[in-house]
């Protein structure tokens, strides 16, 4: 796990933090054991926050890895949601689905398998929150079709957004990265310039950016 910020902030942060429900824990166990990213507890928080001020009906998500984040989303909200969210791979696809079969909101969430950008010019729904932690490298391409999905009101939230810190300085690019810096630093300017969005990058976690699609 990459974090940003000094350990003993990232230790103190993380020691606030309530546990999760038992569900929630067995994934997080998981995805350590198993080195499957998912959203870090602090991150995880945030959003526990944004969905408790914000109460969205309609939630889309843009990479479901195991299933933690979805699951996440629905248990804050105590299941009074409907989630679509998309994944590629289909391993990652079927164990989402177990877990999600496991919990009380098998109901509430629904698995897309399918390359992101091409899955979500095939909906035509629209989201009051919008969660993104898929491909970085893509993240303006998602933005782009986001916006027309997102309802007036609604959040965007993306993750992951300064990756490893390497957005932010040179000093700590690696060559191999260098493509998704770029792509990424370019997201980061270009959603400050949309007109009828307001955005802030928060460094917690990994980087994270919210943001919010005015009302009129």
């Amino acid at each position: 796990m990459v974090n940003i910020n000094e350990e003993y902030i990232n230790d103190y942060i993380r020691e606030l933090v309530p546990e999760n429900i038992d569900f929630l824990v067995k994934m997080e166990e998981y995805a350590e054991e198993n080195h499957v990213p998912i959203v870090q507890p602090e991150v995880a928080q945030l959003m526990k926050v944004i969905l408790r001020m914000k109460k969205p009906k309609r939630i889309l998500e843009i990479g479901t890895a195991i299933g933690y984040s979805a699951l996440l989303m629905a248990e804050t909200l105590k299941g009074d949601c409907s989630i679509t969210t998309i994944e590629r791979r289909e391993d990652m696809v079927e164990l989402a689905q177990d877990f999600i079969s496991r919990s009380p909101y098998e109901d509430k969430i629904e698995i897309i398998r399918g390359d992101a950008l091409e899955v979500l010019y095939q909906l035509d729904e629209k989201y009051d929150l919008i969660f993104m932690d898929a491909a970085k490298g893509q993240y303006i391409e998602f933005f782009n079709r986001s916006m027309d999905l997102l309802n007036p009101g609604g959040i965007i939230i993306a993750d992951n957004v300064l990756f490893r810190g390497m957005v932010a300085t040179d000093e700590l690019v690696i060559r191999r990265k260098i493509t998704i810096v770029k792509r990424l630093r370019r997201f980061l300017s270009y959603i400050n310039e949309v007109e009828g969005f307001v955005s802030a990058t928060i460094p917690i976690g990994d980087g994270v950016a919210l943001i919010y699609r005015e009302e009129s």
